[in-house]
């Protein structure tokens, strides 16, 4: 559906480098990275709003590269959702159909049909300025998929929004992504913004992809450490491949002196990644078996994150855990105590060399 044939841009001394994506038809994808990392550009380099270097742009197989914003089929909400402050919200969403030319009975017509699927046919004749954030961040959605556009791009559409109201406007994006079935192009920062959201992500960094495929594999199966801080990975440590271990296809890798089995065949220096939701904390030693590393620590800081807890781990190597409140009940643990953390080897992620 959408196609970047190694997109280069220069922007002062900022440069994207060569980006190749493809995104399917009907798929909801999430380009995400941390701030200056050059996702809005990518996206106004898409969308036509700045003229690439070198390299093409696609949409549904045509060559658009050369062509302004008006003539790609797209619809685009603007981080600052770009709303007309002297109009309606009526005449704020049909702003397109009318300079389409569509009769003002149809654009009537269609206003309240796209309003009405968003929740806000009540505010229609209300003006912009007097609304919250996630009402104007209705409108302008409403403004871009009125015009039935093959493809919307969000600029990062609920950065402005409170948390809560941050979780209802993702949840109602992808109830009307599912609905729509429009290719969707949603920019982010935010790890859990991304995961309620993509089908398929990408991770950019400096003006250079990093990763890209489903969101669980970013988030599972980082491809180097960036991407696993990126999403949010408190445990990366170097380590030293040792040996083949039991069972077979299985490798020693020391760090700090604690011997980890990992899946696969790694030699010489590694980085190790372990999810901080896939430790396992126990007052005593578990019987866990020979894939199992066990660490001996203390906890050090405990924060409530809402659903779970972050529990800081000091010992021979630092270590961070998330768990359930019930759980960190059940062990009855303080600031202080002594445990046994357990890591399995299906918990461990060697990143690729």
């Amino acid at each position: 559906m959408i196609r970047t044939e190694d997109i280069s841009f220069r922007v002062g001394q900022f440069e994207l480098k060569g980006i190749t994506l493809h995104i399917a038809r009907g798929e909801y994808f999430v380009l995400m990275g941390p701030p200056g990392s050059g996702k809005s550009i990518l996206l106004e380099c898409v969308c036509g709003l700045r003229r690439i270097g070198c390299g093409r742009v696609l949409i549904d197989r045509r060559d658009v590269t050369g062509l302004e914003p008006r003539e790609r089929s797209i619809g685009y909400v603007p981080q600052d959702y770009g709303l007309f402050s002297h109009l309606s919200v009526a005449s704020n969403i049909g702003f397109g159909l009318r300079g389409r030319g569509v009769a003002r009975r149809n654009r009537r017509r269609k206003v309240y049909r796209v309003a009405q699927t968003l929740g806000i046919e009540g505010l229609l004749e209300r003006s912009v300025g007097g609304l919250s954030g996630g009402e104007q961040q209705r409108v302008a959605l409403a403004r871009a998929v009125i015009v039935e556009p093959k493809v919307l791009f969000l600029d990062e559409p609920v950065s402005a929004l409170d948390e809560a109201t941050r979780r209802s406007v993702c949840s109602e994006l992808k109830s009307l992504h599912a609905r729509l079935g429009m290719t969707t192009v949603h920019i982010c920062h935010n790890r859990e913004e991304a995961l309620s959201v993509a089908d398929r992500a990408a991770v950019l960094r400096d003006g250079s992809l990093q990763q890209v495929g489903p969101a669980h594999e970013l988030l599972r199966h980082p491809k180097n450490e960036f991407v696993a801080t990126f999403m949010c990975c408190e445990n990366v440590f170097e380590g030293q491949a040792t040996n083949l271990a039991e069972p077979p296809n299985h490798t020693k890798i020391s760090v700090a002196g604690i011997e980890f089995v990992a899946l696969g065949r790694f030699d010489g220096k590694v980085k190790l990644v372990i999810r901080p939701e896939h430790l396992s904390l126990a007052r005593t030693s578990q019987n866990g078996g020979e894939d199992c590393a066990q660490v001996s620590c203390r906890l050090a800081q405990t924060a409530d994150c809402g659903p779970y807890v972050r529990a800081e781990l000091s010992g021979p190597i630092r270590l961070v855990s998330y768990l359930s409140h019930a759980k960190l009940n059940e062990i009855g643990a303080h600031v202080g105590d002594a445990l046994v953390c357990t890591i399995r080897s299906s918990a461990l992620h060697v990143l690729p060399t």
